[in-house]
């Protein structure tokens, strides 16, 4: 067990020497265009930080995370006889601060470099279109409208282009775009503009989604208010 709590101490005062010293070089070198300061900071200078953060959390551990067991009573003090060898634990706060931030770092690495966040058709595009009701006018310029897409926590890019609205027999039409790229089991479009309170659609994709073969039909908002905007989607992917 102190082997491998002393190794963890190592591995994590190594990561922490190497990115914090990559770190600092690149914000000491100021702007860098081309990325070349960042890829030779971090795998020329990168390096040395971390043999001397993995020397550090040994040390460390063998400093604070190696306590000892008690100390002696007062009569064997006073006997004549050689003192008893002094025993040592591992501390528990040391041990459990370690194996929280090797787990934390596990999970980290399993979820950006296994499982990974990202769509497995990359960037997706979201096409959008919101209908209004009979005889309801569009708003009178784009820089009314205001688009968002929630993807889990994160807000996807949302466009007009200057194309950004059409017809549908008699009945008016917005149109949207939003890149998406993310796993998430939440997707959230939520349109507003002058007179209309916010307006809000959950859509039904999986986590990790295939582009969808057309426009899903029509629904309406999740809001009881008026005006009834429907809107629907169409998914699709460059891979």
């Amino acid at each position: 067990m102190r082997f491998i709590l002393g190794f963890l101490s190592g591995v994590i005062g190594l990561l922490a020497g190497w990115f914090g010293l990559a770190a600092l070089v690149i914000g000491l070198a100021g702007p860098d265009r081309d990325g070349g300061v960042a890829m030779g900071a971090f795998f020329n200078i990168g390096p040395i930080g971390g043999l001397v953060g993995f020397v550090a959390g040994v040390l460390l551990f063998i400093k604070k995370g190696i306590v000892s067991q008690g100390t002696s009573s007062p009569d064997a003090e006073r006997s004549d006889a050689a003192p008893a060898p002094t025993r040592t634990r591992v501390s528990s706060t040391f041990a459990v601060a370690v194996l929280v931030l090797a787990g934390g770092l596990g999970w980290w690495a399993w979820y950006e470099l296994i499982r990974s966040p990202y769509l497995t058709h990359g960037f997706m595009t979201l096409e959008l279109q919101f209908r209004l009701p009979p005889g309801m006018a569009l708003p009178p310029d784009v820089a009314d409208v205001h688009i968002a897409v929630e993807e889990g926590q994160q807000h996807a890019g949302v466009m007009l282009g200057t194309r950004w609205h059409g017809t549908d027999g008699d009945r008016r039409v917005i149109l949207a775009s939003a890149t998406l790229s993310r796993k998430t089991s939440r997707r959230v479009v939520n349109l507003e503009f002058s007179g209309v309170p916010e307006q809000t659609w959950q859509l039904d994709l999986p986590s990790d989604p295939d582009p969808t073969p057309g426009y899903s039909p029509w629904r309406f908002t999740s809001s009881t208010s008026a005006p009834k905007i429907e809107m629907n989607f169409r998914l699709s992917a460059d891979r």
